[in-house]
């Protein structure tokens, strides 16, 4: 083996559902806009506009169990659930008819974002990297293998904060579905094994603050709970 000048960075593994396996992350991709209601409520046009793409890094996933902490410089936070894709392998200028058979699971995770910094990103025309891929901005569920849950195209998405319902959503809701986010993505990207995909959010974004709790779900995937710290 070539020696490193540093250690090698360790690699970002998430629980699979009832084992004791895991599933090593390679990158994570972030669908926007992607639920008309909250594309309105962003205060965008609905309609079937291409869709656009940004990145969180691997290492801001936070695997379940564990606790939030809010971070430095935004006193804004918001949540934005959603149904997580984690593929098994890839490739390049994917079909829509062959993009299911590269997803190996699903998960349900919270999109964490500094909306104050993020809005004046968007006025300053920056990229909203700092706003979204910060440390432990991705809390995210197990995953769940395909194999055993199929490929869900409908059921509800939900959010609640300290008790009360907040996020209400179907995956039929969304403009662009799990395959046509595959193939679109993979024009851009060559995709690979351990790569994963949040899809994006419902309408009913909104701030939390130190101390609340989180619970979400996604229909026929799973749920998550988090402590905001």
């Amino acid at each position: 083996m070539t020696a490193t000048v540093i250690p090698v960075p360790p690699t970002t593994l998430l629980p699979v559902e009832g084992t004791a396996e895991t599933f090593p992350v390679r990158r994570v991709y972030c669908v926007g806009r992607n639920y008309a209601d909250h594309a309105i409520e962003m205060g965008h046009d609905p309609s079937r506009e291409p869709p656009f793409f940004f990145q969180k890094n691997p290492d801001n996933l936070l695997p379940a169990g564990k606790d939030f902490p809010y971070p430095a410089l935004s006193s804004n936070v918001h949540y934005e659930v959603e149904c997580v894709v984690a593929l098994k392998s890839g490739g390049s200028d994917i079909s829509i008819d062959d993009a299911l058979d590269h997803v190996w699971g699903y998960a349900v995770g919270i999109d964490m974002t500094r909306r104050d910094m993020q809005d004046a990103l968007k006025k300053m025309g920056r990229s909203w990297e700092s706003a979204k891929a910060f440390e432990f901005s991705a809390p995210v569920s197990p995953i769940v293998p395909a194999s055993k849950i199929g490929h869900p195209a409908k059921g509800d998405v939900w959010l609640d904060v300290n008790g009360e319902r907040k996020q209400t959503g179907d995956l039929a809701q969304m403009i662009w579905k799990t395959a046509e986010i595959i193939a679109e993505l993979s024009k851009m990207f060559t995709l690979a094994a351990g790569d994963v995909i949040m899809t994006g959010t419902p309408a009913g974004v909104g701030p939390i603050v130190r101390g609340d709790r989180i619970d979400c779900g996604v229909e026929g995937v799973g749920t998550l709970s988090v402590r905001v710290a």
